[in-house]
């Protein structure tokens, strides 16, 4: 781990933002010159095939506050936040996308939440300048993960969020679970709070988001809940579950029963007996392994260590 000795680090993880990449330097330094503190932007290339390493590269040989890291393969977005977590010097730490989507202008509204005395602020793109085929499955997305996990957060997977080091330094990040670090967060016991961000309409390359994502991102809901709320107490979650499934087949096998002593045969309904065999044998086997898997996997993926081609610091 390095030393720390900046006030702010700025985070970016990118892929294939070659046409954004010097506007969103611009920006940036503008507004963090304006600031008055001292910083540094730290990019993560996670695995570009366009030219967005070597815009990178130049930025970085004309300022020294720009510093690079680049990927040999692309690892997905919470692989390079963990990267950029590791690496960054500051004692408060800004994410944002690459997209020019994100504004650094509310880098000063961010950093006066977390002064205030919050652990990590959330942005909240309030008026969204995104097609419907992105915003109504977000809307979902956020209803559901608030009503289940309890966090009242309009906007989970916003990119513009603020960090004090000791969270980033203490919350883990593998697989997709990067829009679920408020939630990590505050099963931690961080304070958590949100705050209203201007949102802009993409204007070069094309989203990295589709339906594929927004299914896994429901799937590592469960992760999430599982590693929060029952990884010391696994057993009243398979147990719940467990229960459940046994009670059905129960009230199938006393069905069958009642068959079998009212009409002396349970000819033409052994396929509802198969049914409730099934449901209690690969029920509980398919479901369970799948919940310990989780657990096994996030002890065994957080010193994941991945391929990185050039640092640039």
């Amino acid at each position: 781990m390095e030393e720390v000795n900046r006030e702010l680090s700025v985070v970016i993880p990118l892929l294939n933002e070659e046409p954004n990449l010097e506007e969103l330097y611009r920006r940036l330094t503008d507004v963090l010159q304006r600031l008055g503190r001292s910083y540094e932007i730290l990019f993560v290339d996670d695995g570009s095939v366009d030219g967005s390493f070597e815009v990178l590269e130049r930025l970085h040989h004309q300022d020294s506050h720009v510093c690079v890291i680049q990927f040999r393969r692309n690892y997905g977005k919470a692989a390079a936040l963990a990267q950029g977590f590791k690496d960054a010097k500051g004692k408060i730490i800004i994410t944002m996308d690459a997209d020019l989507q994100d504004d650094p202008e509310e880098i000063p509204n961010l950093v006066a939440k977390i002064e205030e005395g919050y652990d990590l602020v959330s942005g909240w793109k309030y008026k969204r300048h995104d097609p419907i085929s992105k915003t109504l499955p977000s809307w979902i997305f956020n209803r559901v993960t608030a009503l289940l996990t309890g966090i009242r957060i309009h906007d989970f997977n916003c990119g513009l969020k603020a960090y004090r080091l000791e969270v980033t330094r203490n919350i883990k990040v593998y697989g997709e679970l990067h829009r679920y670090l408020p939630v990590l967060a505050h099963w931690q016991g961080y304070r958590v709070g949100e705050i209203k961000v201007k949102h802009h309409p993409r204007l070069h390359g094309r989203t990295k988001y589709g339906a594929r994502r927004f299914l896994s991102g429901f799937l590592d809901l469960f992760t999430v809940i599982l590693l929060t709320r029952y990884i010391s107490r696994p057993l009243h979650l398979f147990g719940a579950f467990g229960a459940l499934v046994a009670i059905i087949g129960f009230g199938i096998n006393c069905y069958l029963a009642y068959l079998r002593f009212r009409f002396g045969s349970i000819m033409g309904h052994y396929p509802l007996l198969g049914l409730g065999v099934l449901m209690m044998i690969l029920g509980v086997q398919l479901f369970s392994i799948g919940l310990l898997g989780e657990l096994i996997s996030s002890t065994q993926l957080r010193d994941l260590e991945y391929s990185i081609k050039k640092r640039l610091s």
